[in-house]
């Protein structure tokens, strides 16, 4: 597990600007928080550091006094694609690091697609898509499916199809609805039916303009 950060660069992540997660240190503590996936460094001058996801959850997180810092401190959260054998807890705790997870993703795609457009996915969000849509559909309500499935809930799966996932979800109505959020979040969403099983899933891809 990522080790959590230190005192001083949690004191950088707390100073980082509330709006957009800008960073301000000397070269090698920046540095240092890019190395631990906290900070990336913009790409066109003047090169400014900011926040990552991760980095965003760090500074939103609340833990409870004299409790350990949850897992999404430490840049180990993920969202839920459904069907996990171990489902981390929910709760008040769980909603936060999904809406502030939601909300870097956001702020990660105004500095890092070419026109700062937050309707699109970006680079990232297309080299991570199962995560990324799971991500999408989490941050808006739905439920994710349990380990076995019976229940209903979303699930998020891999395609042959390049830049594509398949969402299953056994319920019609929410099936339509996740189709609803993937495309208010920037991704093309249609409706198919597996020939053999006559199953009803999404092929979902992130929109490029």
């Amino acid at each position: 597990m990522t080790r959590p950060p230190t005192a001083a660069q949690r004191r950088l992540i707390e100073a980082a600007d509330p709006d957009t997660g800008r960073l301000k240190g000397t070269p090698a503590q920046l540095a240092a928080l890019v190395t631990r996936g906290l900070a990336f460094r913009h790409p066109r001058p003047p090169h400014g550091h900011f926040l990552t996801p991760a980095g965003h959850r760090i500074r939103d997180a609340e833990p409870e006094t004299g409790q350990p810092d949850p897992p999404a401190t430490t840049g180990g959260f993920a969202a839920q694609v459904g069907g996990e054998e171990t489902a981390p807890p929910g709760g008040p705790a769980r909603l936060r690091e999904v809406r502030s997870a939601w909300r870097g993703m956001l702020e990660l795609r105004r500095m890092t697609n070419p026109d700062g457009a937050t309707d699109r996915p970006c680079g990232w969000e297309r080299s991570h898509l199962v995560r990324a849509a799971a991500l999408a559909l989490e941050a808006a309500g739905h439920r994710p499916a349990g380990p076995d499935g019976g229940d209903g809930g979303y699930r998020v799966r891999e395609t042959p199809q390049p830049e594509a996932v398949a969402v299953y979800e056994p319920d019609g109505e929410a099936l339509l609805a996740c189709a609803a959020t993937l495309e208010r979040a920037g991704w093309q969403a249609g409706a198919y039916t597996e020939p053999r099983t006559r199953t009803r899933y999404l092929l979902a891809s992130p929109r490029r303009v």
